[in-house]
């Protein structure tokens, strides 16, 4: 008797070869590729090379360094004297040698002397206060009869009192007599008339006359006539 028969499907075994193959291709392909990365890349021993694309070309010239010589500055250029014009013209002084020598005119006149200097007085002191104070000569009597009574005033009826203030030098003449105090109405005129028209005993300082500053009233006053 025959032994069992067994079927061969031969699609089925053309599929499972197909796979089989299929997975070993892949994994020689993984096995190429991870072992090409691992790969270093040497460099060669006849030294470095400098790869460049074929479309340009790179040269690369050594610059050999030259010593540079250093020139000195030209010389200045001489300076040409620029002629300046003068209007004056210079004339020759022309000597004769023939000439007698005058002993007269050859002595030269001696230059003038220097003027004196003229020394300044010093500026006396003017004393307000001293020993001997001046005194009005004639009194205040002196005074009033020189005054005439303005006829401004008289109109107007004014009276008072004038100050006058004056310089008494060592002499007993009256200086610079100013109003300090007026009333107006033509009397400070008159006070002034009369002041510079009397004289003083000159005040002393030690014995000696000095100029004194001086202040003097001059009043007006209206007479009352009986009615």
């Amino acid at each position: 008797m025959r032994g069992p028969v067994k079927i061969i499907d031969r699609k089925n075994d053309l599929k499972q070869g197909y796979l089989l193959r299929l997975e070993i291709g892949f994994i020689l392909s993984l096995l190429i590729f991870i072992s090409a990365s691992k790969l270093t890349i040497k460099p060669s021993e006849k030294g470095d090379q400098i790869v460049v694309d074929r479309q340009e070309e790179v040269f690369v010239e050594e610059i050999v360094q030259t010593k540079q010589e250093v020139k000195a500055p030209p010389p200045p250029r001489p300076m040409i004297p620029v002629e300046v014009p003068n209007d004056e013209i210079i004339e020759d002084e022309l000597i004769d040698l023939d000439a007698e020598l005058d002993m007269d005119a050859a002595i030269m006149e001696l230059p003038p002397p220097p003027p004196r200097m003229i020394e300044q007085e010093e500026e006396e002191e003017i004393f307000v206060v001293v020993e001997q104070m001046p005194e009005l000569i004639g009194g205040l009597a002196a005074v009033q009869k020189h005054i005439t009574y303005p006829e401004m005033a008289l109109k107007a009826g004014i009276e008072g009192r004038v100050v006058v203030q004056f310089l008494i030098d060592k002499e007993g003449n009256v200086l610079d007599p100013i109003v300090v105090r007026g009333i107006g109405g033509g009397c400070d005129e008159e006070a002034l008339k009369a002041v510079q028209k009397v004289k003083f005993k000159p005040g002393k300082q030690r014995g000696q006359p000095v100029i004194v500053r001086y202040s003097l009233p001059v009043a007006f006053r209206l007479q009352e006539t009986n009615s």
